[in-house]
């Protein structure tokens, strides 16, 4: 038989759990600050975004905002209205806008190997869209599948 004392105890151990548990759909994603039509582009993104990705339910990212999106533990993580990438900029000796990308459902992403994961950007489009892919789901390209309609939908491409 359990002692009154016992079972009170253990409800403060059950609510730190559930707290734990209800905390993990959400994550830290730094928000961009794209301006005029790339942020309507972003704005109407983030309405068509799909409610799981290769099978990863949608969380919540922190702060909440129209430029950002998660799913999954560790997060697959989208920002829209992200800066040029580096190695786009004219000039630089990486320039090429096709030369580490990949068309998935008939959007093209430049790819950047990271310590865990891949960074893929969308390419020729008015905004560019991020997605950052923990290596847990390799392969990571897998998720982009689930986001391309959405991205041809809302970003026009054109640069």
């Amino acid at each position: 038989m359990i002692s009154t004392r016992r079972r009170y105890l253990a409800l403060p151990v059950l609510t730190v759990l559930f707290a734990a548990v209800s905390c993990s759909s959400s994550e830290e994603v730094a928000v961009p600050s794209p301006k005029g039509a790339a942020a309507r582009y972003c704005k109407a993104l983030h309405k068509e975004l799909p409610s799981t990705v290769d099978g990863l339910k949608r969380g919540t990212p922190e702060p909440v905002s129209d430029f950002t999106a998660i799913w999954g533990d560790p997060a697959v993580k989208l920002r829209c209205g992200v800066p040029k990438p580096d190695v786009l900029t004219y000039g630089s000796e990486h320039y090429n806008p096709r030369a580490d990308a990949a068309e998935v459902n008939g959007v093209e992403w430049l790819f950047e190997k990271q310590d865990d994961g891949y960074r893929f950007t969308t390419v020729l489009r008015k905004a560019y869209v991020e997605v950052t892919v923990p290596g847990k789901y390799a392969p990571e390209v897998d998720v982009l599948t689930d986001l391309g309609s959405a991205v041809k939908k809302t970003v026009p491409t054109g640069v």
